[in-house]
């Protein structure tokens, strides 16, 4: 069931209506109930999968709860052993397979394997992450151990974030389906705010966004130049409010009944190097990657050779973790090492700037940090985007060429033919120009949004608006929404790094 559908808000209002109406004691069961049937809606015999997973896990984590050292050591690893495998057989023989049989062709092997024919579980990186996160608090003794199987299994497949996140802790989420949450007007008005400023993000800007760069990077031998850096720029914007929408979506429809859900993005595109985008972007899988890879790793205690391993071991998996292709594991090879680059010559660029006087100008110095830092992001957006190395290569190589013959087209056309343009939709690419309008002028009030909420006044500042400036606000949003709806990209691009 996508968030952006009819069913889904019927489904939200009969849960959450029910949720106060039945008494506390009952609840987890009318969650756990919503969620098999949220679950169910995509393809309903995947229950059973999760259902074992959850059940595997539960049972190690009993048993290691109940003994100690080696055995409690091969209880941990069984569970682990269990979840990737499922993980492994669904999301990446396939990939593995077809490399196998490739390197056999190589090397004139007569060896081949054959590829699985399924369909892949929605969300299973996903729940695969919070369940790991489970047992391994439970191993380090860390979190205590969870008696009861339907608690547990509320927590891996608890609806709002089930399919694409956040990642939730054990220690974070699962105490809150004990706490009795009571009807608060402020707080439920706070968690629908954020769901209508998901929908926003998603179908205003993200699915708008989406016209152009379905049109360049479907079709990217077809352009170059000026259409090619547009459509890249666009796609900058259009992953983070398609998955920053999904996200607020999910922790205000958690936040309504009573949930707080971890934070998964925080305005990254503000973020002045890239070590800091990556502190703000997909927040709860980073940290996952921080806690249960890069820091059992070394983290920052090991030399700089054995740290800049780590480095590019955590965003090489990263980049695996979003899809079975080579160009994701690009894509986190490349940020990986802007990463490492950003330490090796953070005191270099310091100097540099200090040196030519920029540091004396802070906005003007804060503001080329950010251009450069989302000109690096952007540029690494291009191996995530692509179908394949060659058409990544392809938009690469061609990002700058021929922008001066563009540039001549439009000193060459008068008044009238540069308006048949615009109209014609050529300028931009598919685009109506009011669409362009509204879109930039969406953007500029997400990132007023963000501005207001980074000094941490953002519920003050709407409190203090007058009525009916924010049910104005709230109308002017949901229609400028059901407006769009109808022609929105319904399914989140993160569903399929979600698979």
């Amino acid at each position: 069931m996508s968030f952006i559908s009819f069913q889904f808000v019927i489904f939200f209002i009969l849960v959450t209506t029910l949720y106060f109406i039945l008494p506390h004691r009952v609840r987890w069961l009318l969650l756990l109930g919503a969620s098999c049937i949220f679950y169910m809606v995509f393809i309903p015999k995947y229950i059973l999968i999760l259902f074992s997973m959850i059940t595997i896990d539960y049972l190690m984590a009993i048993l290691m709860d109940k003994t100690k050292g080696n055995l409690r050591r091969l209880f941990l690893v069984a569970s682990v052993i269990a979840t990737v495998t499922v993980l492994f057989i669904f999301k990446y023989f396939n990939f593995f397979a077809v490399n196998l049989t490739s390197l056999a062709h190589f090397l004139n092997w007569n060896y081949s394997i054959e590829t699985l024919h399924i369909i892949l579980p929605l969300g299973l990186s996903f729940h695969t992450f919070q369940s790991l996160a489970y047992v391994i608090e439970v191993y380090r003794k860390k979190y205590s151990v969870e008696k009861n199987f339907g608690i547990y299994a509320l927590y891996v497949m608890f609806y709002p974030q089930l399919v694409a996140g956040p990642i939730e802790r054990p220690f974070h989420l699962l105490p809150q389906f004990y706490k009795r949450h009571n009807f608060d007007y402020d707080r439920v008005m706070s968690g629908l705010r954020l769901i209508l400023f998901g929908f926003f993000q998603k179908v205003v800007i993200a699915d708008r966004l989406a016209i152009i760069v379905n049109q360049i990077y479907n079709n990217p031998y077809n352009f170059e130049g000026y259409p090619l850096i547009l459509a890249t720029i666009a796609f900058s914007f259009q992953i983070f409010c398609d998955f920053a929408g999904y996200s607020n979506i999910a922790i205000g429809a958690a936040r309504v009944m009573g949930f707080n859900l971890v934070k998964n993005f925080n305005d990254p595109y503000s973020s002045k190097t890239v070590a800091e985008f990556w502190s703000r972007w997909h927040i709860s899988l980073y940290s996952w990657f921080r806690d249960y890879l890069y820091i059992p790793l070394g983290g920052n205690r090991v030399g700089p050779q054995i740290l800049i391993f780590n480095l590019l071991i955590v965003f090489l998996v990263s980049g695996l973790w979003h899809g079975a292709n080579w160009t994701f594991v690009a894509w986190g090879g490349l940020n990986g090492i802007y990463l490492v680059s950003y330490f090796l010559t953070r005191g270099v660029w310091g100097k540099l700037a200090d040196l030519i006087g920029l540091t004396k100008l802070k906005t003007v110095y804060g503001l080329v940090q950010t251009l450069i830092t989302f000109s690096l992001i952007s540029f690494s957006w291009i191996l995530f985007r692509a179908k394949d190395f060659n058409e990544a290569g392809y938009i690469i190589t061609h990002l700058f060429t021929n922008l001066g013959s563009f540039t001549a087209v439009l000193k060459g056309l008068d008044l009238n033919q540069l308006l048949i343009y615009i109209t014609q939709r050529k300028l931009f690419l598919g685009m109506a120009i009011l669409d362009l309008v509204i879109v930039i002028l969406a953007i500029i009030f997400m990132q007023y949004v963000f501005a207001i909420q980074s000094r941490g006044y953002i519920q003050k500042k709407f409190a203090a608006q007058p009525i009916v400036v924010r049910w104005s606000l709230y109308y002017v949003t949901l229609i400028t929404i059901i407006y769009y709806i109808s022609t929105a990209q319904s399914q989140f691009i993160y569903f399929q790094f979600s698979l």
